[in-house]
This record gives structure tokens, sequence and C-alpha cells, in this order.
């Protein structure tokens, strides 16, 4: 009788359903299908993926990247998830109920039949704190800006809620949604900014030019601003929770004329607007 190793054995009791990958942030429940079985001769070391959860659904999470990019990851009794530091000891199996939204994650994967299966997970307790935060509507109170925390969650789609303290606009090259370097240092002295300005939230909007479709440029559009909020929150640390809903207006509200390639770049843009609720202005 061949002995079975404990990697095998493990291996063997992995089952993944599939899951189709839509536009929208939040992942679509997937019919469970009980002939789907990973064994350990289906499966192979997968790539790391490093990203945000932007969504959970029961044992599936997607995890965006910062340059745009999400992927449909398996989750099993077998998971490791584990914190960096903290309150929770990385010697300690943490529950999924862990993996939150919001939460930036390293993934180490295994690759099967049914798609990519995450073998551990890790993220740093800082970051699971924040995320919690979001969770939770942001109840946890800051003594010096208790009004600004209530403004929060009460968020409101509307802008004419509130004022508008300063924009800075990013802008990209045709049909490309990668930031430059130019790009990057104006989205962290925008934050800067914001952080400096009492009770202030940040709302990103992504635009496009005329060239294109109107379903390709609304697809850009909202790719550009996702690229921007990915950098805003894992590179200038602005916080989640202090971020409005993001947009996408494709070819809607130009800078300039669609007409000349000068116009054209400057319409390729996102925009990040300081913003502060009338409700808390002045407070």
């Amino acid at each position: 009788m061949h002995a079975i190793s404990r990697r095998n054995r493990m291996l063997l009791t992995l089952a993944v359903l599939a899951l189709p990958v839509s536009g929208s942030v939040y992942a679509q429940q997937a019919a469970v299908d009980p002939n789907i079985v990973v064994t350990a001769a289906t499966t192979t070391p997968g790539p790391e993926i490093k990203g945000v959860i932007t969504a959970r659904n029961g044992s599936k999470m997607k995890v965006t990247a910062a340059h745009g990019t999400s992927t449909i990851i398996a989750i099993t009794d077998a998971t490791k998830i584990k914190s960096a530091s903290g309150l929770f000891s990385s010697g300690s199996k943490l529950d999924t109920s862990a993996l939150l939204n919001g939460l930036p994650v390293t993934v180490k994967t295994l690759q099967s039949d049914a798609g990519l299966i995450a073998s551990q997970v890790n993220f740093k307790n800082n970051d699971f704190k924040t995320a919690m935060m979001i969770r939770n509507g942001t109840s946890q109170r800051f003594e010096e800006q208790a009004a600004a925390t209530e403004a929060l969650r009460g968020r409101m789609a509307d802008i004419d809620n509130y004022n508008i303290k300063g924009t800075t606009n990013v802008y990209f090259d045709s049909g490309q949604a990668v930031l430059s370097p130019d790009a990057k240092n104006s989205l962290c002295a925008a934050a800067a900014q914001a952080e400096a300005t009492s009770n202030a939230l940040l709302l990103v909007v992504g635009y496009t030019d005329s060239v294109g479709s109107e379903e390709y440029n609304q697809t850009l559009s909202e790719k550009r601003a996702s690229r921007v909020i990915n950098y805003l929150q894992q590179y200038c640390h602005w916080k989640p929770y202090r971020m409005l809903t993001p947009t996408g207006m494709a070819e809607a509200d130009p800078l300039a004329s669609n007409d000349t390639p000068e116009g054209k770049a400057q319409n390729r843009r996102v925009s990040v607007n300081i913003l502060v609720s009338k409700s808390v202005e002045g407070l």
C-alpha cells in the first residue's frame, strides 16, 4: 500500500465552483456543480496574486490588482488565512470572515481545472482594522471628527450636497488606463491636500475622448477611475471609507473640443475632487 502524503490528502479534499467574472465589483451567485472535484493530479502551483478584495460571494472572492486586473479565487476549508502581526497571531488560522471587502491581500494559489484556489491568504493587521471599519459603516469614532464620521456613514451620491474644495486631473494616453509618473505624483499631492482639509472626502470620476464606441468608452472611463482609486489607497494611503462611490462618465463633460488632438488629450482624464459635506462645513 502506498502512503498518501499530507499534501495529497489535502488536495484530494478540495472542491471548487466555476464563477464567471463580470464587469461589476460585485461577484454574482454561481451554481454549484457537485461533479467538479480537484485532485492532486489536476492541481499545480498557481501564481501569487496581490491586490484588494473587491467582492465576496460564499466560497469565492474577487481580488483586484493595482493595474486594474481582477481575479476570481476560490476559498476552501484548507485555505490558510494569516495576519502579519498584531491582534491576530501569524501562528493562528483565521476564519474566512476575516476576508473583508477593501482588504489588501497577498494570495498564494493552486491552479486547478476549475480555476484558482487560495492555499494561503496573508494581510496586514492595520489593513484589516481599516477594512473592518468600512464594514461597520465607520462606526469607530475619532473624537476630533465626530461630525465628519457621521457624515461618512450617511454619505449621499448627490454632488449638490457637497462643496468642492479642489480638483486634480490626471491624464492618459489614447485607449490606455496606465498612470504616468507625473500622474502618480499628482495623485499623492491631491491626497495630501485633502488630508489637510477638515472632513474631506474624495470623488473620483473617469472620462474619455470621443474615439471609440459608447460602450467601449464607458468601460475605459470606469477602468481609469478604478486605477486611480487603487493608487490613492495603496500608495497615497487614502482611507477607503473617505472615498465617495466612483463613476465613469465616458465622453461626457469634455474639458476641450474633441475635434483636435490637443483637445482629446485634455479629455482623456480622471478628475479627483476634494469634497466637504455641506452638513459639516465649518464644524
